[in-house]
């Protein structure tokens, strides 16, 4: 008789952290908390708690969290998109230097590195976003120091920057857990028109995805038969380190 043996593997881990050089990054990064006198922003870090709780809503056959996958996918590279268009108009302006004057990368003598535990590729893909701006932030730095652009120049770049993830965390923070399967709005019950009532503002949901035959390329599997698409959300967590 063969002798089975069973192998018990333990699950892959890799570490995983963010240097960066310029103090417009962190805030994306941090986001701001509220205070009396200004409203909270929403950071990166926060942008992964969403984009989480999506991700865990998805596997339960909530096809409004399919959607939002769906759109924030999408939004992502538009905002690739329009990061490589702020870059490209850069390089125009920094073509502008002498050919006899070599300047080398600015880099940060105290860096800011932060060890990433994020669950999800969405979540990554917001963090390249990030390494792009930046990089782009440390090239308009250098471009106002060394007089190829002026100081309003260079806030309204910056500023433009920022305002591209920015609103990739505004449509994460539309999202919510609806509570209702592909099974409910087959049966049309209650929860179906719980969940309809929810995104009501949104229009209707699009009809494949409803169906279940388009979903964003970083769905995960569908798992049946669990309604804890709104607990906890700290599988993203984030450290700071100077």
């Amino acid at each position: 008789m063969a002798e089975t043996h069973r192998l018990q593997i333990g699950s892959l881990r890799s570490d995983v952290a963010l240097t960066l050089h310029t103090y417009h990054a962190a805030r994306i990064w941090t986001g701001r908390q509220k205070s009396d006198a200004k409203h909270s922003i929403l950071g990166l870090s926060g942008f992964c708690a969403y984009v989480n709780r999506m991700h865990r809503g998805a596997a339960q056959d909530d096809p409004y969290s399919d959607w939002w996958l769906v759109q924030i996918e999408e939004k992502v590279e538009s905002c690739q998109a329009a990061l490589k268009a702020i870059d490209q108009r850069l390089d125009d302006v920094m073509a502008k230097l002498p050919a006899t004057l070599d300047i080398s990368e600015n880099l940060s003598v105290t860096p800011v590195k932060v060890p990433l535990f994020i669950s999800n590729p969405l979540g990554f893909k917001a963090v390249y976003l990030l390494t792009n701006y930046d990089e782009l932030a440390r090239r308009i730095l250098l471009a106002q120091h060394v007089g190829l652009v002026g100081r309003r120049d260079m806030e309204v770049w910056l500023d433009e920057g920022a305002s591209v993830l920015r609103s990739l965390f505004g449509l994460a923070q539309s999202y919510q857990f609806s509570g209702a399967t592909r099974d409910d709005f087959a049966a049309n019950n209650a929860r179906a028109e719980a969940a309809r009532k929810m995104y009501e503002k949104f229009g209707e949901i699009p009809q494949d995805i409803l169906e279940g035959t388009r979903r964003s390329n970083f769905a995960p599997p569908i798992t049946r038969g669990r309604s804890d698409g709104d607990a906890d959300d700290d599988a993203d967590r984030v450290e700071l380190e100077d």
